[in-house]
């Protein structure tokens, strides 16, 4: 575990040297279990920060113990960075690093004039949720089913269904969300939960239609990982309740835009809320 002490001399800085490059190759391995074939390699780093890739580092005195890689790209023609891996060591979890290296890579966006920041992320993950909804003030507006096919992380057990979210760097929902203020739960009772968790851990889930005009809610297990440990085909259920009410959902036309944690007779469950855009003109 990492002291205190250690956690005092944590910096975050840029990734220049193709040494730390390796040390990324290395916590690629580490994090996500994956074999060589699937780890992202030095080589392609070098050329990708020479043309605009940001890749950010966090350190422990000389060591690695997380980082951050985005690249360039075009969104709907306009220019984004699109953030693809962000990892940080499982002892330090606890030391908010993930945030602390978003803050940096954002700052790093702002300076090349780049305005949004896109990445994807299990929905079934609550810690990496209420990062991105709750503190860092992401919106959603994609499901890509099985967005990596198969893997050899021991992290997909599951599949790999990814939501697609959008940062909109300077806006006033992001500014609100980095300056401490997250959203407030709206009054009970005002959602429509299409997919809520049942006493027994299972999902129940409800026909709806997608036409309703207020907001939709959509639970999920506290810990996902735990239960792929204990009961690997009712976290399959969970994959297969979710996508198909996130689907259906997004697809006609709601978006993401909240995550919480809420108190359940059972325990504590993930919720997602999810609204229509307004209507503009």
């Amino acid at each position: 575990m990492a002291t205190t002490e250690a956690k005092v001399s944590i910096a975050i800085r840029d990734i220049k040297t193709i040494s730390e490059m390796r040390e990324v190759e290395d916590l690629q391995r580490q994090v996500w279990g994956v074999d060589d074939v699937e780890v992202f390699p030095a080589l392609a780093l070098i050329a990708m920060r020479e043309v605009g890739a940001v890749l950010i580092g966090a350190f422990d005195g000389e060591r690695m113990i997380g980082f951050v890689f985005g690249f360039p790209g075009l969104e709907q023609r306009q220019a984004i960075l699109h953030s693809d891996m962000l990892a940080v060591k499982p002892e330090y979890r606890s030391a908010g690093l993930g945030y602390q290296l978003k803050l940096a890579q954002r700052e790093r966006a702002l300076a090349l004039g780049l305005k949004t920041i896109t990445w994807t992320f299990d929905p079934l993950q609550t810690l990496n949720a209420r990062l991105n909804f709750g503190k860092l003030g992401v919106v959603a507006n994609r499901y890509c089913v099985d967005f990596y096919g198969e893997t050899t992380s021991f992290l997909h057990q599951t599949g790999t269904d990814r939501l697609w979210v959008t940062w909109l760097l300077d806006s006033e929902r992001v500014l609100d969300r980095i300056g401490g203020r997250e959203a407030k739960r709206p009054a009970s009772g005002d959602e429509l939960t299409v997919v809520s968790c049942a006493q027994s851990g299972e999902p129940v889930s409800i026909n709806f239609e997608a036409s309703y005009a207020g907001t939709f809610a959509i639970e999920i297990p506290a810990g996902i990982d735990w239960v792929s440990k204990e009961n690997a085909a009712l976290a399959l259920r969970w994959r297969e309740a979710t996508r198909k009410a996130f689907t259906k959902l997004i697809d006609a036309g709601f978006q993401v835009t909240e995550f919480q944690l809420v108190e359940r007779s059972n325990g504590r469950v993930g919720q997602y809320l999810l609204t229509a855009p307004p209507v503009s003109g």
